[in-house]
């Protein structure tokens, strides 16, 4: 059985007009004066039809085939009505959505970009994997490329003709990517002979486009050891010399495809490389300035991936859950016509449904704020600003890539939980999402990562700056709101996060002068504080945008109950946490080794 999808446009452009004001924002950046709600709610339409119509069919049927890997050509064939889908996504020119004008692109901003890429994960993540890391790639040419690589290749990728990867771990390196063994040597007219091997890779080969073009790290001859090391190349996977014209087949080969746990209508590979031409991008030996370009734009997108799974399956546990009928309401028979009453009566059913709802939402909230800040780094003339935005952004990635997927994690388990023995069936559609999920927590940078990210770099190293911005703006929406009626059950318990959220981050601090292992221990727990107190300020703008709004009184409302389920069942989750920071590292640290067992 097919399950449904219904973009959810009502709550998008709610964010988007209501609570974050964009048509305010658009009016003072360059190159999106002309965009009006008119023209933004066209792009959102035509995007949910799309995702609607095409890609939400072939999601099932993309799952239980999966993708096809030929021993002897070494080519991957995706499965049925992927190719035609994409052909359909590059004649609407979805490709180069974001991309800028003068290289073929449509220049809309990202906080359009983000729900569109929302809506596509939703219908079909595993086959809008295939078209997600070229926008990495653009950024990365875009900000690093040479001239005449992005005449020779961002155009093509912008245009949708060819796709991009990135090509990062290995076999024995995983996450440290300053083991990596991949080497580049000097050819004579410029380019360079990569060799090595790589895993992992999203789409690296494939039927869809006529050439696949790779960004691979790999240490030049000199390179000194580690991170300081590595530098970026274009590989395509049939060369391109500079007056852009592709040619011959690259020595770049698939040696296989992984055989996953979920998102099996996109091709997950090992590459190859055996001296193929390869072309340096960015300065040598600082190929990880480039890499965190394409990294941070794809963890902000792996981000909406785990929302837009939770938002589709929790679209179809509450279709189940009003249908399905299930015992009688304790209070007595909510429907006495019928032999059962619907399982959306149910306690414990209206808690996980709510759960799922407080996340999704305060999450597409959270989410769609950073991707303004973004539109606000890339397009500003002010220079202030400018640099405000990309400390924020800074800051909220790992928190919005780490929630985000982690609630994608729990919201599918949920929904799951609620077509109960029905949902553990493939027929059903539930244990799809469930698996497709799983990966979200792990790729571009697991959760542990990102909590490193946060507390060591961002709070750490860089002195708490995102942090004080962003409780900056935390303490002047509660004292601009302090007499709104709509808010005076959450601004208290907001403000008092905010304070303690400041005081937490210095306690850990100073413990991690003497313990450097601090950090490490604090680091998961502090994260997911950290997020369930963004949460709660994306909910409280939520309820004084709704309040302030001429959305209808029942959207009003449920934003309201909401934001007061979130309040009281899922921000004292922060209470656990806090715990756990405040335990210190010795609980972590004091087990030697040996005593994790067996123990005879």
């Amino acid at each position: 059985m097919t399950t449904h999808y219904t973009a959810p446009l009502a709550d998008i452009r709610f964010d988007l007009f209501d609570v974050l004001e964009i048509e305010k924002l658009f009016a003072k950046l360059p190159g999106c004066e002309a965009l009006n709600r008119e023209l933004v709610d066209a792009v959102l339409d035509e995007a949910a039809k799309f995702s609607q119509a095409v890609l939400a069919p072939l999601n099932a049927d993309g799952d239980a085939e999966g993708c096809h890997y030929d021993k002897k050509t070494c080519a991957v064939t995706t499965p049925k009505g992927f190719k035609h889908a994409y052909e359909q996504y590059v004649e609407g020119g979805w490709a180069g959505l974001t991309a800028p004008e003068d290289m073929g692109g449509q220049g809309l901003p990202e906080s359009i970009g983000a729900p569109v890429k929302e809506m596509i994960d939703s219908a079909n993540l595993a086959w809008g994997e295939y078209p997600l890391l070229s926008h990495g790639a653009i950024e990365a040419m875009r900000v690093h490329g040479e001239d005449w690589q992005k005449e020779a290749f961002l155009k093509r990728i912008v245009s949708g003709e060819w796709t991009g990867t990135m090509c990062l771990t290995e076999p024995h390196c995983g996450t440290d990517l300053g083991l990596l063994k991949t080497r580049a040597t000097p050819n004579d007219d410029g380019s360079h002979a990569i060799s090595g091997t790589k895993i992992f890779i999203t789409a690296g080969e494939h039927d869809m486009a006529g050439n696949i073009v790779h960004l691979v790290l790999a240490r030049l001859p000199d390179a000194p050891e580690g991170v300081k090391g590595i530098s970026l190349f274009i590989v395509p996977k049939l060369k391109v010399g500079k007056d852009g014209k592709a040619g011959k087949r690259n020595a770049v080969q698939c040696g296989s495809i992984e055989h996953k746990m979920g998102i099996k209508g996109s091709s997950t590979c090992v590459m190859n490389f055996d001296g193929a031409q390869g072309w340096l991008i960015g300065e040598a030996n600082q190929g990880l300035n480039a890499m965190f370009t394409m990294m941070n734009t794809a963890r902000l997108a792996v981000g909406l991936q785990g929302l837009a799974l939770a938002e589709r399956a929790y679209q179809n546990a509450l279709s189940y859950a009003r249908e399905r009928l299930q015992m009688r309401a304790l209070s007595g028979a909510q429907s006495p016509d019928k032999p059962a009453d619907p399982l959306i009566v149910h306690g414990d059913i209206r808690r996980m449904l709510l759960t799922q709802k407080s996340l999704i939402e305060g999450g597409r909230a959270l989410g769609l704020y950073t991707a303004t800040l973004v539109d606000i780094e890339h397009r500003s003339t002010d220079a202030d600003e400018v640099k405000r935005a990309g400390v924020l952004i800074g800051f909220l990635t790992p928190i919005v890539k780490a929630m985000l997927t982690e609630n994608g994690n729990e919201c599918t388990n949920l929904a799951l939980q609620i077509y109960g023995g029905h949902g553990y069936i493939a027929d059903n559609g539930m244990e799809q999402y469930v698996r497709d999920a799983r990966i979200t927590t792990i790729y571009e940078g697991t959760t542990g990562i990102q909590a490193l990210d946060l507390l060591g770099r961002k709070i750490m190293r860089q002195q708490g700056a995102g942090l004080k911005l962003f409780l900056a703006q935390i303490g002047g929406f509660c004292q601009k709101h302090a007499g709104n009626e709509a808010l005076k059950e959450f601004l208290p318990k907001l403000a008092l996060l905010a304070k303690e959220w400041g005081e937490i981050t210095q306690g850990i601090g100073k413990r991690a002068v003497s313990n450097p292992d601090e950090v490490g221990a604090a680091a998961y727990d502090y994260l997911m504080y950290s997020g369930y107190v963004a949460f709660a300020y994306a909910w409280a703008r939520s309820v004084a945008a709704a309040a302030a709004s001429a959305q209808s009184e029942d959207f009003k409302q449920a934003k309201q109950l909401t934001a007061r389920f979130y309040f009281s069942r899922i921000l004292p989750r922060t209470r656990t946490h806090l715990a756990a920071i405040q335990a210190g590292a010795d609980s972590v640290l004091a087990m030697p080794d040996a005593l994790f067992g067996p123990i005879t």
